[in-house]
């Protein structure tokens, strides 16, 4: 009797001693950033939003009283080392990923749904919203197409009707974009389609390559066709070029903004060349008055104060607290071993 009781206890303190190392173990999240690339203007702030969104968590007691740990890497804006660094992560049995870019992240997602990796990017690529085929690529936020023609058409509901040949002609409307930017190029055929829709007449695209020093030429040949709007897919340092280049040429058109161009350093950049133009965004702005971020804005005050966030780190937060969320409710799967 003695034996079996002694059997039955040492099972029973492994069992707990078991469940208190998984308990124990951390969660492991992985994350590709671009911290030195092309895109590294806006993708710095938004790393930074990752890191300190995970810091935030683990200060208030983490996911279910786990720790998380960040595998943060800068990849460079560079799809060979994202599928390098996402092989890594695999090993380190990562339960989830957030990339970044377009490129990298539409590269990715056949393994991604191989592995059944939850995989959480900032590229807000339509091409990674149908979950027949990208079950596995989510994102907070609208898409690139969608936000594209909800900008065009409010410009033709909102402002078209104000101008003085409303009536007496179609609006002109061109696209600025860098053609072999996965991310750039991602939006313009649903916004030419919607433009097409709205009984626009669509002009030449002005294909401009990043890093952009300066876009007189394309400016200069969009001039020509004098759209009443231009598109732009950029981000801001480029974007803010194109702008100043516009107002030094004396154009009229109407200048609107996606995601990554209309960020708060678009006004410094531009010089003041960005006043009057539009922008899209679907992320709240840092410091509005909505649900959650009164946690963002007193983190960030406590860890950089004296200086504002922005946009883009508000977006880290936003990813993370999404994934945060699903660990909490076990939406997503806790692998430790």
């Amino acid at each position: 009797m003695k034996s079996k009781l002694f059997i039955i206890l040492l099972a029973m303190f492994i069992i707990i001693g078991f469940y208190s190392g998984a308990v124990a173990a951390d969660i492991k999240i992985g994350a590709l950033n671009d911290m030195t690339g092309a895109t590294s203007d806006v993708g710095k702030d938004y790393a930074l939003g990752i890191a300190e969104a995970i810091h935030y968590m683990n200060d208030n007691g983490g996911v279910n009283g786990k720790k998380i740990k960040l595998y943060q890497f800068d990849y460079g804006y560079r799809v060979p080392e994202a599928l390098t660094k996402y092989k890594l992560f695999k090993r380190l049995k990562c339960v989830s990923v957030l990339g970044w870019g377009t490129g990298d992240t539409e590269a990715l997602s056949p393994t991604v749904t191989k592995d059944k990796m939850p995989y959480v990017s900032a590229s807000y690529s339509a091409h990674l919203t149908d979950p027949k085929k990208t079950p596995y690529n989510l994102f907070a936020a609208t898409d690139y197409s969608s936000n594209a023609r909800a900008a065009i058409t409010a410009w033709f509901d909102k402002k078209w009707p104000n101008h003085a040949d409303f009536g007496k002609r179609k609006p002109r409307f061109i696209c600025s974009y860098m053609f072999a930017s996965p991310y750039s190029s991602a939006p313009i055929k649903a916004v030419k389609d919607q433009a097409q829709l709205l009984g626009f007449e669509i002009g030449p695209d002005q294909v401009i390559n990043w890093p952009t020093k300066d876009a007189t030429v394309q400016l200069t040949n969009m001039s020509r066709f004098n759209p009443d709007y231009a598109y732009i897919t950029s981000t801001a340092m480029n974007g803010a070029v194109i702008l100043k280049n516009a107002k030094a040429l004396g154009l009229k058109t109407k200048f609107i903004s996606n995601i990554r161009n209309f960020e708060e350093s678009l006004i410094t950049l531009s010089g003041g060349a960005a006043e009057g133009t539009y922008g899209v965004h679907p992320i709240a702005p840092y410091g509005a008055d909505v649900p959650g971020m009164k946690k963002v804005v007193e983190s960030h005050e406590k860890w950089h104060p004296g200086e504002t966030g922005t946009n883009v780190y508000v977006e880290g937060w936003v990813n993370i607290l999404s994934v945060t969320e699903a660990l909490k409710n076990r939406c997503l799967c806790l692998d430790f071993q």
